[in-house]
C-alpha cells in the first residue's frame, strides 16, 4: 500500500494481481488498484484530472493524463472520502505506478495531490 498527504488530501492505494484476468502466454498481466482519496483538511476540493506514470519491469514508462477518475470528478468536503477501483495491464509480471491528481478548491486554487509510488507485482516473482 502507498500513502501520500498533500495540502490536506490523503491518497492511499492498494494493488492486487488478478491471475483470473491475466494471460501470461500473451504477456498480459492484469493488476487492479483501489484508491481512497480523503480530504483531511478544512476546505473542500474537487478532483478534476489525473496524471499516471506507469513503469513496467523492463523499465518502459507510459504516462496517462485525463479528466477525473473513472468518469467522475468527485468533490470532497472536509472529512469526506472517495474510493474507486481501476486496473492496469502490464507486459511484464511486475512494475509500478505513481502520479498525481489535479485538485481544485472553491476559491479557484489548484494543486496536485501526490499519488505515492506503489508496486504491481505477481506474488512470488520478486525476492
Amino acid at each position: 500500500m502507498s500513502t501520500a498527504l498533500t495540502d490536506g488530501i490523503r491518497v492511499e492505494v492498494r494493488s492486487d494481481f488478478r491471475p483470473d484476468r491475466s494471460d501470461t502466454r500473451q504477456r498480459r498481466w492484469l493488476f487492479t488498484y483501489t484508491v481512497t482519496i480523503r480530504n483531511e483538511g478544512t476546505t473542500p476540493a474537487r478532483l478534476v484530472a489525473r496524471h499516471w506514470i506507469i513503469t513496467d519491469g523492463a523499465g518502459q514508462r507510459e504516462e496517462i493524463e485525463g479528466d477525473g477518475v473513472v468518469g467522475r470528478q468527485p468533490r470532497l468536503e472536509a472529512g469526506q472520502a472517495h474510493e474507486y477501483t481501476s486496473f492496469c495491464v502490464l507486459p511484464t509480471s511486475h512494475g509500478s505506478m505513481s502520479g498525481s491528481y489535479r485538485m481544485l478548491r472553491d476559491d479557484g486554487t489548484r494543486f496536485d495531490a501526490e499519488i505515492a509510488p506503489f508496486s504491481l507485482v505477481v506474488p512470488g516473482t520478486l525476492n
